[in-house]
C-alpha cells in the first residue's frame, strides 16, 4: 500500500498562522495523499467536516457506519492507498466496528477517525458516551483488533499522531488504526507543523543465506509445494514466484484470499486446499514433502480445521512434511504448524531471494509431466462439472447457473466484490477468474454485507472497471444504504442478488446436522418464502432494477447493465443448494457431538 504527496488546489497557506486543529489535520491528510474520506456526520465531527468541505479532498457520505468502513476498506483493496473513514462518537464508531475489523483482519490498511466527548466531560456521561461502568474511553472499543489505537489529549498532537496513524496502518503488515479525537480539540487553535511520512522505507528482505537454505530444499524435495496467501498478488514478487514454480515444476495451492493472484488456468495452479478444495489438492498437501508458505496464516477453513487427515501434514512427527514460513508478521510464523524454517521478512523480496537462489543452486529446470497432467485433470474436471451444472434451466436457477452467466457476460477484467455463502465460496471454488479480472472478499472475518458497499469504493478507485457485488439476499438486505451510495455518487456498481430467500449456507448446515433449517429462513406471516424486491428498491433509489422472472432473462440482464454504466441491481432468483466441501471442518463434528482430539495443534 502507498501514501504519496498531492498538492492543495488553493494557495499555500500560511503555515505559522495558528488554525483550528481540524484544518491542521486536513492539511495532513492531503500531505498524504488523501483523495476519498468515507463517513458520516455527527455533532462531534462536524468541524473536521467543515475543513473537509474547504479541501480537494472528497467525502463519501453514507447511510450507515458499516457501510462507510467497507466503502473505504473496499477503496484501500483496489487503489493500494489507505482507506480513510470519519466516524462520530459512541453509536457511530460503534456501528462501524463490523467494517474496520473486517479490514484489520485482511490487512487492509485503513485509518478510522471518530469523534469522541469534550475532553473536559470524560467520565461524566455526557451525551453518547459509551463508558458506562469504567473510567475506559471508547477507543477500548477497538482495541483488540485496531493495530494501534491513540486518544488525542491535547490539540498540539493531532497531526503527530496522525503521522503515526498513516505510517502504522501501511507499514509491516498492513492493518486499521483509530485516531479518537475529542470533539473540543479541532476547534482549538494550534500552529500547524509539517509532519511527513517517511520518505522511504526499507522492507526487510531475506538474507542469501536463508534463500540458499530454502533454495536447497525446494531443489531437493520429491513433492514440493507453493502454498499462497493473500499477501503477494501482483508485480516483481509474483512474477519471482511463477519463475521459481516453473523452474523447478512446483505446483502451487492457494488461500480463499490469494484467488486470482495467479491466473486459473497456469498449469500448475493446484487451487484452494481446505474445506471448499479439490480432494486432488488436499491430498497432494498431506503428501507433499517440502512447504513453501507465503504470506498465509493457515485459516482454518483451508487446512480443515488444523486436522492432518484431511489437509496439510507438516513437522508432527514421521513421513510429515518440512514447513518453511515466510511472513511479514512474526506472530504468525508457527502459529498452527511446526516450521524448519520461519523467516520474517517482506513476500515481494523472500520470493525473489529464492528465485534467484534456486537458479544458482538447480540451474537446469525440472519437468514433472505427470503431475502437470494430474492438476490439468483435476483442475478440468472441476471447471467442467460446474460448467456442466450451470447449463440447468431449472428455475430458480441453480447458483453454478448464476456463475456461468457471469462468466459469459462481464468484460476479463471485471472486478467480483463478493460476501459469504455461495457468492464467495463458489466464485473461490469453481468460477474460472480471467487472468485480467479480481477477485475481491472478506477472509478473516467473512463478513455478511460486505460486499455491497466495499464495491462502492472500489467503484470509486477504479471508474472505468466493471464492478459487480456478488452477493446472497441476507449479505444485500444488511447493507441496503450501498444502493443510494452508488446513485449520489454515479456509480455504476452491479449489484447481482443470489436471492434464496434465506441465509442458505446456514440453513444447509442446520438441516444437514439437525433436520431443520427454524431461523434460518425469510418467511412471511404465513409461513411462506418472502424477499424483499430488491428490483424495485433499486429503482425507488434512482438505480436501474432487473427482475429475471426467467433462465434467460438473466444473461440479457447482465449485458444491459454492464453497457448502461449505471447502478443497477439484478433481483436473481435461486434455488438454496449447497457449495460442494469435499474437506473437512470440524464444526460438523461439534454438532454430531464429537470432539476428537487430533486435529487442535
Amino acid at each position: 500500500m502507498t501514501v504519496d504527496a498531492r498538492p492543495r488546489t488553493d494557495p499555500a497557506p500560511d503555515e505559522a498562522a495558528p488554525v483550528p486543529a481540524a484544518e491542521a489535520l486536513v492539511r495532513r491528510l492531503e500531505a498524504y495523499g488523501v483523495e476519498y474520506v468515507f463517513g458520516t456526520c455527527g455533532h462531534t465531527n462536524i468541524a473536521l467536516l467543515d475543513a473537509l468541505g474547504r479541501s480537494p479532498i472528497e467525502f463519501v457520505i453514507a447511510r450507515h457506519e458499516q457501510a462507510a468502513a467497507h466503502a473505504a476498506d473496499g477503496y484501500a483493496r483496489a487503489s493500494g492507498r489507505p482507506g480513510v473513514l470519519l466516524l462520530h462518537v459512541g453509536p457511530g464508531m460503534m456501528n462501524a466496528v463490523t467494517g474496520v475489523a473486517t479490514a484489520a483482519m485482511d490487512s487492509v490498511p485503513l485509518v478510522a477517525i471518530s469523534g469522541d466527548v469534550p475532553s473536559y466531560f470524560h467520565g461524566r456521561h455526557p451525551h453518547q458516551e459509551v463508558n458506562l461502568h469504567t473510567d475506559a474511553d471508547q477507543t477500548a472499543v477497538y482495541r483488540p483488533f485496531v493495530k494501534r489505537a491513540w486518544h488525542v489529549h491535547r490539540a498540539e498532537d493531532l497531526t503527530r499522531f496522525t503521522e503515526r496513524a498513516f505510517w502504522t496502518a501501511t507499514s509491516g503488515r498492513p492493518g486499521a488504526v483509530l485516531l479518537n479525537v475529542p470533539m473540543d480539540l479541532f476547534s482549538r487553535p494550534v500552529v500547524p507543523d509539517h509532519r511527513p511520512l517517511p520518505a522511504s522505507a526499507a522492507a526487510p528482505d531475506l538474507p542469501a543465506p536463508v534463500a540458499g537454505r530454502i533454495a536447497g530444499m525446494l531443489a531437493g524435495a520429491e513433492r514440493p509445494l507453493v502454498y499462497l496467501g493473500g499477501g503477494l498478488r501482483e508485480g516483481a514478487g509474483r512474477d519471482a514466484l511463477l519463475a521459481l514454480a516453473e523452474h523447478l515444476d512446483i505446483p502451487i495451492a492457494h488461500s480463499l484470499m490469494a484467488k486470482g493472484a495467479v491466473p486459473d488456468d497456469h498449469p500448475l495452479l493446484f487451487g484452494m486446499p481446505g474445506f471448499w478444495g479439490l480432494e486432488e489438492t488436499n491430498e497432494y498437501t498431506r503428501d507433499a514433502d517440502v512447504v513453501l508458505a507465503l504470506a498465509t496464516r493457515f485459516a482454518e477453513t483451508d487446512a480443515s480445521s488444523w486436522d492432518d487427515r484431511h489437509t496439510w501434514n507438516l513437522g508432527a512427527g514421521p513421513g510429515s512434511g518440512r514447513l518453511v514460513q515466510i511472513d511479514i508478521d512474526a506472530a504468525e510464523i508457527g502459529r498452527n504448524y511446526p516450521v524448519e524454517i520461519g523467516a520474517v521478512a517482506d513476500v515481494t523480496l523472500a520470493v525473489q531471494a529464492i528465485e534467484r537462489a534456486v537458479r544458482e543452486v538447480h540451474p537446469d529446470p525440472v519437468g514433472r509431466p505427470a503431475l502437470r497432467e494430474r492438476i490439468r485433470a483435476a483442475r478440468t474436471g472441476l471447471f467442467a462439472g460446474s460448467r456442466e451444472r450451470g447449463r440447468a434451466d431449472d428455475f430458480p436457477l441453480r447458483p453454478e447457473r448464476i456463475l456461468a452467466d457471469l462468466r459469459d457476460a462481464l468484460p476479463a477484467d471485471a472486478v467480483l466484490v463478493t460476501d459469504v455463502g455461495w457468492n464467495k465460496n463458489g466464485v473461490a471454488r469453481c468460477y474460472e477468474l480471467p487472468a485480467e479480472g479480481r477477485f475481491i472478499t472478506p477472509g478473516g472475518a467473512s463478513t455478511m454485507g460486505f460486499g455491497p458497499a466495499a464495491a462502492i469504493g472500489v467503484q470509486i478507485a477504479q471508474p472505468d472497471r466493471v464492478v459487480v457485488a456478488l452477493v446472497g439476499d441476507g449479505g444485500m438486505s444488511a447493507q441496503l444504504p450501498a444502493v443510494p451510495m452508488a446513485v449520489e455518487r454515479g456509480l455504476p456498481v452491479i449489484f447481482v442478488v443470489m436471492n434464496n430467500r434465506a441465509h442458505g449456507t446456514i440453513a444447509d448446515l442446520q438441516s444437514a446436522n439437525f433436520g431443520a433449517s427454524y431461523g434460518c429462513e425469510f418467511r412471511d406471516p404465513a409461513g411462506r418464502p418472502y424477499s424483499p424486491d430488491f428490483a424495485a428498491f433499486a429503482r425507488a433509489c434512482g438505480a436501474d432494477g432487473y427482475d429475471v422472472p426467467a433462465p434467460a432473462d438473466l444473461p440479457r440482464a447482465l449485458r444491459a447493465a454492464t453497457a448502461g454504466r449505471r447502478p443497477a441491481v439484478l433481483d436473481v432468483p435461486m434455488v438454496n443448494e449447497p457449495v460442494p466441501t469435499p474437506g473437512h471442518w470440524n464444526i460438523n463434528d461439534i454438532y454430531q457431538g464429537v470432539f476428537p482430539e487430533r486435529g487442535t495443534r
